[in-house]
């Protein structure tokens, strides 16, 4: 009798799901100025910083706070420098931008945080479907970052695989 041979689990290929560096989408919340302009256009600094010491900050306690504006008006800087010094004790981290570009800020820190030791001389496959969709940019930097160390890297599942790097073979002294 031929004995099955699971080819894919003997060639010590590692699988890295990107999916596991999306940050939770209930660890992220918004802070809009839109409920602070007067008729949604302006901004009145006196009503402004009044509002601000009224406002509930506690709803951000530990959360990622994407600061931004979600109406077309003109807001100055200091605006926002404004709702961050409020948001600091408060928030985990504080990010100018929508919460999807805070999310996408937050999977490219903790990508970029990926010990490289653990891929040190290893075959990568970079897991390419799934259910928790990934941005573009997660891809390039995780090339980027395990490039220097991985024997190479693949796109895909170990079963079928696009090649993207693989390591010069070193001559035997």
């Amino acid at each position: 009798m031929e004995t099955i041979v699971n080819k894919v689990a003997e060639s010590g290929i590692v699988t890295l799901d990107l999916a596991q560096y999306v940050p939770a989408a209930s660890g992220i919340a918004a802070f809009d100025l839109k409920p602070f302009l007067f008729r949604e256009m302006i901004l009145k600094e006196k009503d402004y910083r009044a509002a601000l010491q009224t406002h509930d900050w506690q709803q951000y306690d530990g959360k990622h706070v994407a600061i931004m504006c979600s109406v077309d008006a003109i807001v100055p800087v200091w605006a926002y420098m404004l709702a961050a010094s409020y948001l600091q004790p408060v928030a985990a981290s504080v990010y100018y931008g929508t919460p999807e570009e805070m999310t996408k800020a937050l999977m490219m820190q903790s990508i970029n945080e990926i010990d490289t030791a653990e891929y040190a001389d290893k075959r990568v496959v970079i897991k390419g479907c799934g259910d928790t969709p990934i941005p573009d940019a997660a891809y390039v930097m995780i090339t980027h970052h395990l490039r220097p160390v991985a024997k190479s890297i693949m796109y895909g599942e170990p079963c079928s695989t696009v090649p993207i790097y693989k390591a010069p073979k070193t001559p035997n002294p």
